[in-house]
C-alpha cells in the first residue's frame, strides 16, 4: 500500500459518518487531495533510496509512523466520545487486516526492486478490481455488468506493464516477471485489508483503524521479512534517513492529507485525483531514479489506469436490507 498506503482507508469508510475536524479546513479540499496524493507518489521512491531488503522497509515505516498515528488515534477518539457512542469496533479484524497490510507493503516493496518504481505501483493498483470482486464472495455485494468487463481489459495492462509480452530488453528493472506478480499479490492483500478495515472500523473512524492496522502491519512484516531476505533492526544511518521521510510523508502525511479531503469530495472527483499517485510514481521513477519503462509498458499502465478509472466510477451500491443503513461504501482508487 503499497502502503499505507493507508489513504485506503478513508475510501472504506461511510462519507455521511460523523467526521472530526478536518486537517486543513480553509483550503480547497481538491487542493489537500493533490498534495496528498503527490506525498504518497514519492513512497516507491524512498524505498528504493533507502536501498533495504522488503521487510526491513516495510518495518521501519510502520514502527516510525505509530508514533504519529497513536496520537491522532486518541484524539479522534476523544472527539467521537463527545459526538456519538461508540460501535462497531472490532480490533481483532483491524489486526488481521493489519497482517494482510504488511503483506502487501513488503511484497509490494520487493515489487518495487524488481520492476521498478513506477511500474509496480501501476501494477499494484489492480486492487480496485479485486477489492469489490472479495466485497461480492463475502457480502453478496452486486458490480455491474460493464465492470466486470473493465477486468480482462485491466488484464491486458497488467500484461504489457509487467513486460509479460514484447521484448524483455526493452522493459523496466531486472526481473519484470517476478515483479509483477509480487505485485499482484500484494494487491490482493490490500485488497483484503480494506475490506477486513471496512468491516472492523467504528462509526466515524479514520486514524484509530489505521494505527491498530499499522501495529498488526509490523508485526506481520517482520516476520515474513524475518523469513524472506531478513530483516536488518539496524540499518546504516543513510537508509535510515530515508525510511524516516518514508513514514513521515509517505504513511503519514500523505494519509491525513487524503483523510481530511476525501470526506469533501464527491467520489468521482476523489478517484480521479487518487490516480495521480500512480501516475507521479512513474514520472518520479523516471526522474529520480532514471527508470525508462519500454513503449509497451507505459501502453499498459495507460490501459490499467484508465481500467482502475472506469472500475472506480460503475462500482455498483451494495443491496441495501431492509430497515438497515446501507453498507458502507469504498470510494478511491489508490495505493502506495
Amino acid at each position: 500500500m503499497g502502503g499505507p498506503t493507508i489513504e485506503g482507508v478513508t475510501r472504506s469508510l461511510d462519507r455521511s459518518a460523523v467526521r472530526p475536524t478536518s486537517v486543513v479546513p480553509r483550503v480547497d479540499a481538491r487542493l489537500v487531495a493533490v498534495a496528498g496524493s503527490l506525498c504518497i507518489a514519492f513512497s516507491p521512491i524512498f524505498i528504493a533510496l533507502a536501498d533495504v531488503s522488503p521487510g526491513t522497509a516495510t518495518v521501519f515505516r510502520c514502527l516510525l509512523a505509530l508514533p504519529l498515528l497513536v496520537p491522532l488515534a486518541l484524539l479522534e477518539r476523544r472527539r467521537r466520545l463527545r459526538a456519538v457512542s461508540v460501535t462497531g469496533n472490532r480490533p481483532w479484524l483491524l489486526l488481521l487486516g493489519g497482517a494482510l497490510l504488511g503483506v502487501d507493503m513488503t511484497l509490494w516493496t520487493e515489487s518495487i526492486s524488481a520492476v521498478g518504481a513506477g511500474v509496480s505501483t501501476v501494477l499494484v493498483n489492480v486492487q480496485v478490481v479485486i477489492l469489490p470482486l472479495l466485497a461480492f464472495l463475502v457480502l453478496g455485494e452486486r458490480v455491474r455488468r460493464t465492470f466486470v468487463l473493465a477486468v480482462p481489459v485491466m488484464l491486458v495492462g497488467v500484461a504489457l506493464a509487467g513486460g509479460l509480452v514484447g521484448d524483455p530488453e526493452a522493459v523496466s528493472g531486472p526481473a519484470p516477471v517476478r515483479g509483477t506478480v509480487t505485485a499482484l499479490i500484494a494487491a490482493a492483500a490490500y485488497a483484503g485489508y480494506l475490506l477486513l478495515v471496512r468491516l472492523g472500523a467504528g462509526e466515524g473512524q479514520r486514524f484509530a483503524p489505521v494505527a491498530v492496522a499499522t501495529a498488526g502491519a509490523a508485526v506481520a512484516s517482520f516476520l515474513l521479512g524475518s523469513l524472506w531476505q531478513g530483516v536488518d533492526l539496524t540499518p546504516d544511518v543513510r537508509a535510515l534517513a530515508w525510511l524516516v521521510v518514508l513514514a513521515v510523508v509517505g504513511q503519514v502525511m500523505g494519509w491525513v492529507l487524503i483523510a481530511s479531503a476525501l470526506p469533501r469530495l464527491p467520489s468521482s472527483t476523489g478517484a480521479s485525483i487518487l490516480l495521480l499517485q500512480p501516475v507521479g510514481a512513474v514520472l518520479l521513477g523516471a526522474v529520480v531514479l532514471a527508470e525508462r519503462p519500454g513503449v509497451l509498458q507505459l501502453i499498459g499502465c495507460a490501459v490499467v489506469l484508465a481500467a482502475v478509472a472506469v472500475a472506480a466510477r460503475i462500482r455498483a451500491a451494495p443491496p441495501e436490507p431492509a430497515g438497515e443503513p446501507a453498507p458502507r461504501r469504498s470510494t478511491g482508487t489508490s495505493h502506495a
